[in-house]
């Protein structure tokens, strides 16, 4: 059998039957909508599912997505526990997944600061492409280094 965590495994596996439920439409109840799972956490002792969860719309579209998926839970872990062979079905507990919406923001600040930087870049003139104000660039403006010794190079 292949190593790893137990709870991880189930929780693929319910994310999965769940995520087919949803895509072939058994669930009836017209107030979920269009979700996408992202994860689901199960407790070490499987007597809990946490079930993240995105979805399209505004805040009141999202908590009456909310409010279905509370409905529809029975009929989940039912369904869940007739596919899967546990001892004892886990709760479910869904949860709307902000990490997207975090990421999402985190993005979009990166990228104003980014516009910001080349904004400026633009604006502000490059002092090595103007020989006046770079002393290397201008021969006339290089001052001899005097040797080390104080000898005067003659």
């Amino acid at each position: 059998m292949a190593q790893g965590h137990r709870p991880d495994r189930v929780g693929e596996q319910i994310r999965d039957v769940i995520s087919e439920i949803l895509t072939r439409g058994d669930v009836r109840d017209p107030g979920i909508g269009f979700i996408t799972l992202t994860r689901v956490q199960v407790t070490s002792d499987l007597q809990m599912a946490r079930v993240f969860y995105t979805s399209l719309g505004d805040p009141q579209a999202r908590k009456e997505t909310a409010r279905a998926l509370d409905r529809a839970t029975p009929f989940f872990r039912r369904q869940v526990a007739g596919r899967l062979r546990l001892r004892r079905a886990p709760e479910f507990e869904f949860r709307f997944d902000e990490t997207i919406e975090h990421q999402d923001r985190i993005e979009r600040i990166l990228r104003d600061l980014h516009e910001e930087e080349a904004q400026r870049a633009r604006e502000t003139p490059n002092p090595e492409s103007n020989p006046e104000s770079n002393p290397e660039s201008n021969p006339e403006s290089r001052v001899p280094n005097p040797d080390p010794d104080g000898n005067s190079g003659g």
